[in-house]
């Protein structure tokens, strides 16, 4: 049993001296008021299912701002709690429809997830669109709007944050040097465009939730996989592979969304506070994501530029001109024609009101 001082007051199952026990417990009593009175309740707290967990986009970004900074913004005024889809319990496929129900008022949605069922919202990250984050951003910026006003017509949905993944590249365990070495391979992607990309190459896709990616590699199932250079440092591939191909394939775009209803009965200041404060967030992913594009790739190979990553020993192998030249080709006969003709005459004409325009490529003819 613990003891204290003759005369010292002592907490819990401890005993007060008579003499200073009314004096302790107003001060006690006096403090606690005080705190409660300079931490009121938040008026409003928002639920909100974010992005990937463990990735620092979600960790570095999206959990702090909503943890901490929000209530910081608005004075204690409102707050929320987030929770990563991939530990929500919230199927992918299936966000954008549970958001238009409203059973879950703010969302992140992965577009390569969503665009199975919804091929036009997954144009501007068909594989091998993007070779660079330059092109990713004229991209979106051609295709906002689009977005935008679909996820509302469609879903109800307020669009209010474009959150992009680094760079999607490809890690083998065996050794590769040119896009015709992945020919014959069983490589993991995350959606029907990298699978389309893949099956050019002479590969075999094997369709693979980013939950189950160590697994299946880790198994006879996949010899290779696509996913970010940096959450595959996380995950541990770099331990179990040894060539790593730093083609972009895809950056993984994810929209930050709320059912419309709920934003409606939002407050005029918060509403406000998160028009002008979400855009910052968007900014700052995507500056994240271009720097730990370059970092991943440092870490994975044991480059002493890696930071808050783990040191592997792959061998790194950029795409040549010709691979470039293929992926353009592959690209508009093998990716964009497939994502048309599921899609329909409609997303011809809008590729070539938005992205086609911004790239340089057309869509097929009939």
């Amino acid at each position: 049993m613990s003891h204290a001082p003759h005369g010292a007051p002592m907490i819990g199952t401890m005993k007060f001296s008579s003499p200073f026990r009314l004096a302790w417990v107003a001060l006690l009593l006096a403090w606690f008021t005080t705190v409660c009175a300079a931490q009121p309740a938040p008026e409003r707290r928002l639920r909100i299912v974010g992005g990937l967990a463990t990735v620092s986009q979600y960790t570095l970004h999206e959990e702090p701002f909503w943890s901490r900074e929000l209530a910081r913004l608005s004075e204690g005024k409102y707050a929320a709690s987030i929770v990563p889809f991939n530990r929500a319990g919230v199927p992918g496929p299936e966000m954008l429809h549970l958001m238009k129900l409203g059973v879950v008022p703010f969302g992140t949605a992965l577009l390569s997830q969503v665009a199975s069922n919804e091929p036009e919202l997954g144009a501007a990250d068909l594989a091998g669109l993007n070779p660079d984050m330059a092109t990713m951003r004229r991209v979106i910026a051609a295709f906002r709007p689009t977005l935008e006003k679909r996820l509302g017509d469609q879903f109800n949905v307020e669009l209010l944050a474009v959150y992009v993944y680094p760079a999607q590249v490809v890690f083998c365990k065996q050794a590769v040097t040119q896009l015709s070495d992945l020919a014959g391979r069983r490589i993991r992607v995350s959606g029907v465009s990298q699978a389309d990309f893949v099956s050019a190459l002479k590969a075999t896709p094997v369709l693979t939730e980013f939950s189950e990616l160590m697994s299946n590699m880790n198994s006879d199932n996949t010899e290779c996989a696509i996913t970010g250079a940096m959450s595959g440092n996380t995950l541990g591939l770099h331990k179990i592979t040894r060539g790593l191909y730093s083609m972009p394939l895809g950056w993984g775009l994810a929209v930050f969304g709320a059912n419309r209803n709920t934003w409606n009965t939002l407050p005029a200041d918060l509403k406000t506070l998160l028009k002008t404060e979400l855009p910052k967030l968007e900014a700052a992913i995507w500056e994240e994501s271009e720097r730990e594009t370059g970092n991943g790739v440092a870490c994975n190979t044991g480059a002493d530029t890696c930071t808050r990553g783990t040191k592997g020993a792959m061998v790194e192998a950029r795409p040549s001109a010709a691979d470039e030249r293929r992926r353009r080709d592959i690209f508009a006969k093998d990716v964009l024609a497939p994502w048309a003709k599921r899609c329909g005459a409609g997303c011809v004409k809008l590729w070539e009101q938005t992205i086609g325009p911004a790239v340089g490529i057309k869509a097929p003819g009939p």
